[in-house]
């Protein structure tokens, strides 16, 4: 896909808009169509912070469900184009047998704790320093770990966004 500038989607069609924008947020195309009758967006910054904003008004439940659809990392599973960019490039798509194993493993003590997978932008991480995190993140209160899942969900849209338009 080729970038758009923000004059762009200030003035295509609503439903260019959402989908240009509907995998900024991980199968969560509502962030996109809450935000389309704010337009025009005077920044790049401040489509971003509309969004963020979409995402933070929502009730708790909402925000799970948006956090839960966002993929376990390094499972083989069917995800987006973006997660499985993301997850490539980080090398978590190329785990051997055993870190697989690793990352299943802890995958699934993350999810024993806590009601969504664990999230982390993964952009210009490798696997080693994920894994580390994912470690690390598990002895979390509840509550801390639901706030930063939310940060690494906006890092992750702002990374897509900033794959979308150009600045």
């Amino acid at each position: 896909m080729s970038k758009q500038t923000l004059d762009q989607l200030n003035h295509c069609s609503p439903e260019e808009f959402v989908e240009t924008l509907k995998g900024i947020y991980e199968h969560s195309p509502w962030v996109a169509e809450q935000v389309v009758s704010n337009r025009p967006f005077q920044s790049f910054q401040s489509l971003y912070e509309t969004m963020q904003l979409e995402v933070r008004q929502r009730d708790q439940d909402t925000k799970i469900k948006l956090l839960c659809a966002h993929p376990n990392l390094g499972e083989k599973i069917q995800m987006t184009d973006s997660s499985k960019a993301e997850q490539s490039q980080a090398g978590l798509t190329e785990l051997t047998e055993e870190e697989y194993k690793r990352f299943n493993q802890l995958n699934k003590r993350y999810m024993e704790t806590f009601p969504f997978p664990f999230i982390l932008a993964v952009k210009g991480k490798h696997k080693q320093e994920i894994y580390n995190e994912m470690e690390s993140r598990i002895h979390h209160s509840a509550e801390t770990e639901f706030a930063t899942a939310l940060a690494e969900v906006d890092k992750i849209a702002l990374f897509r966004l900033k794959e979308i338009i150009q600045e």
